[in-house]
């Protein structure tokens, strides 16, 4: 069978909300994005993401919520199937939410039950896409290069500002990628406690002043110095981003503008010249992505379609799933560190 009508879903880490895209592939590298729309979560939906981490591995409360979240996705797929009056699909491919990310004890954890979105839509679904990558000895992530490379090579990098940051490029023939540092994760929590659901364009995190003492304990943390492949997840912030900035008393708009020049240090010095395609929510920081290019003026930095930013990723899950269906590699060994390049994420419906 033809995979040519596929829909893609993602949630990120942020949680702006679940990204729905309505695609049709005429060959991998050819694709149309026909529809696309962000649901917000509830607040009651970002109260128990927000929390979720917490419950150790093997919770039932985990359980019960990868069940409720993937009837919740389901009901989704199903209105913006029914709103856009969507006669074909052939598939659906889910990220889902991820809770934990700990590669380097083999398990990583993305709740949404791709199992309820089939029952739910009776659409075959493709779900789990990143733990064969850690059963394979890999970090999981990130899981986007594939398309990257498919879709975006002209451009010598593709940037990603979404929960976390991360960055694809080809070196030598060989795509690599990897995460740089968290992004509107952090800037959504501080945001939120000022009663914003984010920091729009920058306008809170300007108003700070950036902390010079935390500013260097940030760009030291261990995590900066390991090499690639490596990955980001809650607990780098529970564990050592949160903790450290609240040590230091400061207001909630210092604390932004320091962790924004942070960011832009990070990324600044992580890239070194050439073509940045930037995508996620980080796209529309126009702070952030202005202290990014005074940082590194070596940087051609490139802002597409608002279409392209707020759906990228959602687009190329629809295409890691596709190419999931039809058994051919979506997860490189080059970038997550695998063992072997794969064909990841689980079938559910015939």
């Amino acid at each position: 069978m033809e995979y040519k009508y596929v829909i893609g879903l993602m949630s990120g880490t942020s949680l702006d909300g679940v990204d729905l895209v309505y695609t049709q592939w005429n060959g991998v590298g050819d694709v149309t994005l026909l529809k696309g729309e962000t649901f917000p979560y509830s607040g009651e939906w970002i109260r128990e993401l927000s929390t979720v981490s917490d419950y150790p591995r093997g919770d039932k409360q985990l359980h019960d919520i990868d069940v409720r979240l993937g009837q919740y996705y389901g009901h989704l797929v199903s209105e913006f199937i029914s709103k856009h009056h969507i006669n074909k699909v052939d598939a659906i491919a889910s990220h889902g939410h991820t809770v934990h990310h700990q590669p380097e004890i083999g398990y990583t954890l993305q709740i949404g039950s791709g199992k309820e979105i089939f029952n739910l839509t009776r659409i075959k679904t493709v779900y789990n896409f990143r733990a064969q990558d850690v059963f394979l000895g890999g970090q999981g992530a990130p899981l986007v290069p594939v398309g990257d490379h498919l879709l975006f090579s002209a451009y010598d990098y593709c940037l990603n500002l979404g929960g976390f940051s991360n960055v694809s490029y080809d070196h030598n023939g060989v795509r690599k990628a990897f995460d740089i540092c968290p992004v509107n994760t952090v800037l959504n929590f501080y945001a939120r406690h000022l009663g914003y659901e984010y920091d729009k364009g920058g306008v809170l995190s300007r108003q700070g002043h950036v902390c010079s003492p935390l500013l260097s304990a940030l760009n030291h943390l261990p995590f900066y110095k390991q090499t690639i492949p490596k990955s980001l997840g809650v607990e780098f912030l529970n564990q050592e981003v949160y903790p450290l900035m609240k040590s230091y008393g400061l207001s909630e708009v210092d604390l932004m503008r320091t962790f924004v020049e942070h960011i832009a240090n990070q990324i600044s010095n992580t890239l070194k010249k050439g073509k940045v395609l930037v995508t996620g929510g980080g796209a529309y920081h126009d702070f952030l992505i202005g202290r990014i290019k005074e940082l590194n003026p070596d940087l051609e930095i490139f802002i597409p379609s608002d279409e392209l930013i707020e759906y990228k990723e959602a687009l190329i899950f629809a295409l890691l799933g596709k190419l999931r269906l039809a058994n051919e590699v979506n997860c490189l060994a080059s970038v997550t560190g695998a063992r072997k390049d794969h064909s990841s994420g689980e079938v559910c419906g015939s």
